[in-house]
């Protein structure tokens, strides 16, 4: 079914995001400050629109990608923002990653303005969402979910409605937990085996269908082994989280030791200068003579 959707924010989510509802078939206006990064899209079949308020004018659903809840209240709410000029009762589906606290604040806030709003953080990286075969976790009205579900099952194998607004947040931030830990194992188990001698792009084969196995393990290791840094994800999205968790953490009162070392060896490579590579590039904290 096609449908009429505005994407603000064209990064390497939002790109593959766009390319993956276009190929599909649907209407989609892109907004995003990068003139590059809409152009890109255009030549995809997509509609160049000049505000967040003007991409959002005649959509259905309004799908945000964006970096902090910061940026995505000024993207919604500021002056030539998406509240601007949606239409009454139009479906925010924001799949940034952000804070609880602020999702409900941001959706109490749309509520006021006549709009829908549905947290939609997604997990699985551009490669997923670009065969639609995204895990995303929700937090909502239920109706709001079977609404949003139109688009979405065009992006998602795993659409799951956890809760009230923020639930999906939260969800997304215990994921970045199981990931951030995740990625961090693969690397420095990556590193053992090139110390030890063995072909490290052989170890996800070999460890196929047991205990050890994962898709993090199936689609990074390789990838560490040859120092291949092409863009999936970027270490200050997961520093950014991993911020997030810590703080969800204190005010739960729970111990996370192994992430709080985790979010130090990603804080490290960031400040290193190498926030904007991919998650992969964890290579660089364990790698000898790694520039």
């Amino acid at each position: 079914m096609s449908s009429k959707i505005a994407l603000i924010g064209a990064g390497v989510m939002g790109n593959a995001i766009a390319t993956r509802l276009l190929e599909v078939g649907n209407r989609l206006s892109i907004y995003d400050r990068n003139q590059s990064k809409i152009d890109a899209l255009v030549e995809k079949g997509a509609t160049a629109a000049t505000s967040a308020a003007s991409a959002a004018a005649t959509a259905d659903y309004i799908i945000l990608s964006l970096n902090t809840a910061a940026i995505v209240s000024t993207v919604v709410f500021g002056q030539s923002g998406v509240a601007e000029q949606a239409r009454p009762g139009a479906q925010i589906i924001d799949m940034s990653s952000i804070d609880p606290i602020s999702t409900k604040a941001l959706a109490a806030q749309a509520q006021d303005k006549g709009l829908r709003w549905l947290d939609c953080p997604l997990s699985g990286g551009a490669p997923k969402a670009l065969a639609g075969e995204l895990t995303v976790m929700a937090g909502g009205d239920e109706a709001d979910f079977n609404a949003a579900s139109i688009v979405m099952n065009q992006l998602c194998a795993n659409f799951t409605l956890m809760g009230s607004v923020g639930a999906g947040q939260t969800t997304k931030l215990i994921n970045q937990v199981l990931c951030g830990l995740h990625f961090v194992a693969v690397a420095e188990a990556t590193q053992l085996a090139i110390d030890a001698g063995v072909d490290a792009s052989k170890i996800p084969q070999a460890l196929k269908g047991g205990r050890a196995d994962s898709a993090i393990l199936q689609e990074f290791m390789a990838k560490m082994a040859t120092k291949d840094y092409s863009p999936t994800g970027r270490i200050d999205n997961m520093v950014k989280d991993l911020n997030g968790v810590q703080d969800l953490a204190r005010s739960t009162n729970t111990a996370m030791p192994l992430t709080a070392v985790c979010a130090e060896i990603h804080r490290h490579l960031m400040h290193s200068g190498f926030g904007g590579d991919d998650n992969a590039a964890l290579m660089k904290f364990y790698a000898k003579n790694e520039e």
